[in-house]
């Protein structure tokens, strides 16, 4: 097979089919083939020991991706419970892998005076993966490694399940809706008894949190959503924070940050306390700023409140943007019906990227709700992308982008999923700019996936590099005109631009005390690391003294709902990392022309095309024509909200 127009996606099952037998056969199937290829790798000539080697990674990650999705998704739990049993297999393929010397030995042979720049790259990175998984250690380590990598795989399952599962609701009393929008209270009518119950999913929380006025009952509605996972994934937290450091330190590093940081842009654990405490350092004039206006305002509703805090900082900020900034919230999400909103973002994405998507609705998927596109650049079919995009129970509850298919030039082609859990009707404009952000993974995923290489395939950069180029997508969901080529009210009047223009305004309102608050979420996932306290309620409170301006609410458990400990782990650190690096990418761009096709093109084929092909640093000077810096995120810092 020579070209991605002779490949076809793959093939699912209906939605309400019996899902087992397929899963088991793609997944243990995948693991079987990459089995064989193991055991061969050393008979290989020296020659085609990369290829093969290759060949099993793409086996070894259908295995992975496919697991990985549906445990999060399948509206059934035996159907997950097996996703997260095959998960816990690949994993442990992949440590008897790395862990065998004489797969290293064979890999180790490979001629390197005829590979060309890409296999160079494979080798080198392979080799490291190789030393960095414990293979050149005596027995007894590797015995060792096999045990801690399979028990931090069962914890980190233990704990996304411990949230994902965690179903709790809060009662609030009719009246508490005072302020809602009214198509939100009509899909949340009250019992017999006048209250109604509000889950802690986001579409019920966020807006509560946002619109009500009750503060009595935006702060239980808050308790509840920030104890998810408690008290069980505080002891499983604590084992993982121990597992960790144990595998981290097996390898000669001091803690899991530093072995984590070894492979990332930052390059080590002590570079990010540093970068935390640098963006904490910069933020705080204009996070103290803006706080003493929500308080000042607060004040004039509760003269006796003392601080602004997880129960009120988000209402108060919508009072502050409407009355100072002019945005009305309700106002504004009248033109972001969800309808429109997710036909825009096809549409705003394909012409900024000379992308079509065409519509495949008879292709099965897990739900009815998933929809499903066919992705094609110039004619050439690039993949398959699925969006499941709206709550229910079982499934992940944040928004994030997973693989279905690593594309591989001639061998498959890329797919790939949003998933998020967004409302059916009208949307925040928050949740739109969730939308981009996520869905300019799910492009940068498949415009990837035309390598040889299974390495470079899709989001395959440094881990503190991967949320850039969706945070700059965020951008387009800002623009004036993006905007009114798709949100549109009731009559179809395109929403305003001096509107937009406020919204904006508003929105740069509070951007101090909100990074603040990412560094304490940086902090939280670096610290527990570094530290594993015996209390991490208790430390955890610490650091939200230290780096949040926003006080937290007594006997609640932020750190057990904090999903982004399982996957990110002790590098929550990247997304404001990422974003100082999109503020460069973004500067590129014409602002009063964001489709012009030269540089959406450019950085179309320089930086998403690329994949894991070069270095994250590379890719941008690539792109920007010199190394990336910080200028225009801290003019972004410093601007305030009326200069804009």
């Amino acid at each position: 097979m020579t070209g991605s127009e002779q490949l076809q996606p793959l093939s699912l099952p209906a939605a309400g089919a019996d899902w087992g037998p397929w899963l088991d056969e793609r997944c243990r199937g995948s693991l079987a083939r990459a089995g064989e290829m193991r055991s061969k790798l050393a008979d290989r000539e020296p020659g085609d020991v990369l290829g093969a080697w290759n060949e099993l990674h793409v086996e070894l990650a259908n295995a992975f991706a496919v697991a990985s999705l549906i445990a999060q998704v399948h509206p059934e739990q035996a159907i997950r419970e097996q996703a997260e049993q095959l998960e816990v297999e690949a994993n442990r393929f992949h440590t008897e892998l790395m862990l065998d010397p004489a797969a290293f030995a064979a890999l180790s042979a490979a001629p390197t005076d005829t590979l060309d720049e890409a296999a160079q790259r494979v080798l080198e990175k392979s080799l490291r993966d190789f030393r960095r998984a414990g293979v050149d250690r005596d027995e007894a380590t590797r015995s060792q490694l096999r045990e801690l990598n399979e028990r931090e795989v069962e914890l980190a399952q233990a704990f996304s399940r411990g949230i994902r599962d965690d179903n709790r609701t809060t009662t609030v009393p009719a009246s508490a809706l005072k302020g809602l929008p009214e198509d939100w209270v009509a899909d949340h009518p009250s019992g017999d008894d006048g209250n109604v119950t509000l889950s802690t999913d986001y579409p019920d929380t966020v807006p509560f949190m946002t619109f009500s006025v009750d503060a009595d009952a935006r702060r239980r509605v808050m308790t509840s959503f920030l104890n998810g996972g408690w008290p069980e994934n505080d002891a499983v937290l604590g084992e993982l924070l121990a597992v960790r450091h144990q595998h981290a330190q097996l390898l000669g590093h001091s803690d899991w940050a530093d072995f984590d940081a070894e492979v990332k842009m930052i390059g080590r654990g002590g570079a990010i306390a540093e970068f935390i405490d640098s963006i904490a350092a910069d933020s705080l004039e204009a996070g103290r700023r803006d706080i003493a206006i929500l308080l000042e305002r607060a004040r004039q509703d509760d003269p006796g409140i003392e601080a602004i805090d997880v129960a009120n900082w988000r209402h108060y900020a919508e009072v502050v943007r409407r009355e100072q900034f002019d945005v009305d919230a309700q106002e504004v999400r009248t033109y972001f019906d969800f309808t429109k909103v997710r036909q825009g973002l096809l549409d705003v994405t394909g012409r900024l990227f000379g992308l079509e998507y065409a519509e495949v609705p008879d292709a099965p998927s897990w739900h009815d709700d998933v929809t499903a596109y066919d992705v094609s650049l110039d004619g050439e079919v690039l993949g398959r992308i699925r969006l499941d995009l709206h709550p229910r129970d079982g499934k992940y509850n944040h928004a994030a982008q997973f693989d279905l298919v690593p594309g591989v030039r001639g061998v498959q082609l890329a797919e790939g999923v949003l998933v998020c859990n967004f409302p059916r009707g009208l949307m925040e404009h928050d949740d739109v700019v969730t939308l981009f952000h996520e869905f300019g993974h799910l492009v940068h995923h498949v415009l990837a996936g035309r390598h040889d290489w299974v390495r470079f395939s899709g989001v395959a950069t440094e881990w503190d590099f991967v949320e850039a180029p969706s945070q700059m997508l965020e951008e387009w969901a800002w623009d004036a005109d993006v905007l009114a080529s798709f949100a549109t009210d009731s009559a179809g009047t395109p929403i305003p631009e001096e509107l937009v223009t406020r919204m904006r305004a508003g929105e740069e309102f509070g951007k101090g005390f909100l990074a603040r608050t990412q560094m304490f979420y940086a902090a939280v996932s670096y610290r527990l690391h570094l530290e594993r306290p015996k209390d991490i309620t208790a430390r955890v409170l610490e650091l939200h003294d230290d780096y949040n301006l926003i006080r937290p609410i007594p006997d609640t458990h932020f750190h057990t709902g904090f999903g982004h400990l399982e996957g990110y782990s002790s590098a929550y650190y990247t997304y404001m990392w990422s974003q100082v690096i999109a503020k460069d990418l973004f500067s590129a761009f014409d602002k009063d022309d964001l489709f012009a096709a030269g540089p959406a093109h450019a950085y179309r084929d320089k930086v998403l095309a690329a994949g894991g092909s070069k270095d994250a640093a590379d890719l941008v000077a690539d792109f920007l024509g010199r190394p990336y810096n910080a200028d225009a995120f801290k003019a972004w810092l410093d601007e305030a909200p009326e200069e804009r």
